[in-house]
């Protein structure tokens, strides 16, 4: 087992296997905490000692675990490509750890095989019962939670996982990084252009370049040029589940409206679906950290405040399938609607939520589309900040989502250029950005300022810009260029089932029902159109889609809660014969059996 180099975060590493046997990996950033003797005797409670020898195996690459383990005596090692020439050491686990990360949560497969290199023992408590102790115990619940999330960070930090070999010039290269780079799958890009070990593996897999890209994952599996939704699969990402697919609500698109519709709708007893283009969080989950949402002081991670949401949305119930691009929607009866997908299937359901966001422009200037994905960015991730290295970037925007970006970056490069196009930053980004962004000394803010061209073959090298005010050019050195130039809405499938404003947000209340083809509907359902409800009786609309929101993360967190509440009136409304409005309301109506009762939670 390799385990002389340096680990990632910052470990020191022993110099060969019979040292790591009693070494342990120090506590990085909260992600191995030692649970105390209480934690430890209450899960005790619900679990199992067993006695280890050297090298079992407790967890298997590639394989779903359906137990969570605790350390009691000697420790177990956290490798890669367990049993191959590759093999390596991630991580030594002592008495008090236990072990797992977000997959463990997510029924994902593991991305690391976990063996026993000091004899002792463990404890082994099923992930039911894990479920039902922490929804009685919120302090365990959160330290198995933060230490779950940060060890999916440093595994992506590291380069774990799958390997994606393939040319930075292909689109479908780009595909697959982005999805797994929004998934927050733990992976390592190989650039076909420039890394000898693409050249290798191709020989060894038997695979010629023009097959390119694949994904390989242990050595024992490889996809040629596979869907989203292949890889999704090979991970154990949630799909639509087979057999019967209706229910009280489907909601399209999992940002934060999504998620908060999912956790309030769940919650109340609706039979609840979620179905997901590309990947949970929206365009929040991007963001390297939401400063001014109420309830966290420090702040807090996009991709954190996902994982929270959708274990939340999890605890009660609610199916989230990834990935499903949503096609067409239309009414199938008078209480019905049918959401139609690109594979072909379908979801019914009486009510739907529209929460599929936006997504940022694409700046169109010479040069950037051979560099998007390498060198040109459209969201400011750890991903992205690691491969700027000692380089100047720029970012280009003047919104919250540009100044967040520009400070997080910060902390990685030595020099990051904010380019803004108007005459100062104020008008739409948020006071305490700016304070930030102008005072921090690695950031210097050009106003009045706009790219118009991106330079560099196969790397970014310069960006020639230009003053709009007096139309001088100059030239801009920057390894990396990230693009925050606002957004558009993702409403095309929508075009002919409700009304769209002039840019293609969704209208929603009186402008929806004067843009109704058929006023006369409203009349018949006895009511008005309600604030989030769209031309489409039934269909409501909230956040970053919706025509007129504010496009703030509380915002569209409260619209998918507000949404739900008007889901239950509209149900009342429709109501089955010989059944009350409250019985309605709350989704239990003998023509309603696919009610979905609250599940076992994760989080109390």
């Amino acid at each position: 087992m390799s385990a002389d180099q340096p680990q990632p975060g910052g470990e020191p590493a022993p110099r060969d296997t019979d040292e790591a046997a009693f070494w342990e990996s120090p506590d990085i950033y909260g992600a191995y905490p030692r649970l105390t003797q209480e934690q430890i005797a209450r899960l005790e409670e619900h679990g199992e000692r067993r006695s280890t020898s050297a090298d079992d195996v407790l967890i298997r690459e590639g394989e779903r675990c359906d137990t969570f383990i605790v350390v009691l005596e000697g420790s177990v090692a956290v490798v890669e490509d367990y049993g191959t020439p590759e093999e390596h050491l991630l991580r030594v686990h002592g008495p008090g750890r236990f072990i797992g990360e977000l997959g463990l949560l997510h029924d994902q497969v593991a991305f690391y095989t976990a063996v026993v290199r000091e004899p002792g023992e463990v404890l082994v408590v099923s992930l039911d019962e894990l479920r039902h102790l922490v929804s009685q115990d919120s302090a365990l619940a959160d330290v198995v939670l933060r230490a779950c999330l940060g060890r999916r960070a440093l595994l992506v930090g590291q380069g774990a996982g799958f390997r994606i070999i393939g040319s930075r010039y292909s689109p479908d290269t780009r595909r697959l990084r982005e999805f797994a780079i929004r998934n927050r799958l733990p992976h390592r890009w190989i650039d076909l252009e420039t890394d000898e070990e693409a050249e290798e593996l191709l020989r060894r897999f038997g695979v010629g370049p023009e097959e390119t890209p694949i994904v390989i994952w242990r050595d024992t599996t490889l996809l040629r040029n596979p869907t989203n939704a292949e890889l999704a699969r090979l991970i154990g990402l949630p799909t639509l589940p087979d057999g019967s697919r209706h229910g009280d609500v489907v909601i399209v698109g999992s940002g934060p409206g999504g998620l908060a519709a999912a956790v309030y709708a769940a919650s109340e007893g609706l039979s609840t679906t979620v179905v997901e283009a590309m990947a949970t969080g929206g365009q929040a989950g991007t963001s390297s950290r939401i400063e001014n949402l109420l309830g966290f002081p420090a702040g807090i991670s996009g991709a954190e405040l996902t994982e929270r949401a959708v274990l939340q949305a999890d605890k009660f119930g609610a199916r989230i399938s990834i990935p499903v691009e949503a096609t067409g929607l239309h009414p199938k009866d008078e209480d019905h609607f049918v959401v139609t997908f690109a594979d072909g299937s379908e979801v019914t359901a009486r009510a739907v939520v529209l929460a599929t966001g936006a997504r940022y422009r694409r700046l169109k200037v010479p040069g950037i589309e051979r560099l998007e994905g390498t060198s040109v960015h459209y969201s400011a991730t750890v991903y992205e900040a690691q491969q700027c290295g000692a380089d100047p970037v720029a970012v280009v925007g003047g919104g919250n989502s540009a100044g967040q970006a520009v400070l997080f970056l910060a902390g990685y490069a030595p020099k990051v250029y904010l380019l803004v196009r108007g005459p100062s930053l104020d008008a739409s980004m948020s006071r305490y950005l700016v304070d930030q962004v102008e005072r921090h000394p690695r950031v210097e803010v050009m106003l009045h300022t706009e790219v118009t061209e991106v330079i560099g073959e196969e790397v970014l090298e310069e960006l020639d810009v230009v003053d709009n005010r007096t139309g001088e050019h100059g030239r801009l050195p920057a390894r990396a260029l990230f693009v925050f130039t606002g957004a558009e809405p993702h409403t095309q499938w929508l075009a002919d089932s409700v009304a769209l404003d002039s840019r293609g947000f969704v209208l929603t209340g009186p402008e929806a029902r004067e843009a109704c083809a058929r006023p006369e509907v409203w009349h018949g359902l006895g009511r008005s159109c309600m604030t989030l409800e769209t031309s489409l009786p039934g269909v409501f609309a909230v956040g970053d889609v919706r025509s007129g929101s504010v496009k703030r993360v509380a915002s569209a967190a409260g619209e998918g809660a507000m949404a739900i509440h008007f889901v239950h009136r509209h149900l009342g409304h429709s109501a089955a014969p010989g059944t009350t409005g409250s019985e309605a309301a709350v989704g239990v109506t003998d023509a309603n059996p696919q009610t979905r009762h609250k599940e076992s939670p994760w989080l109390a």
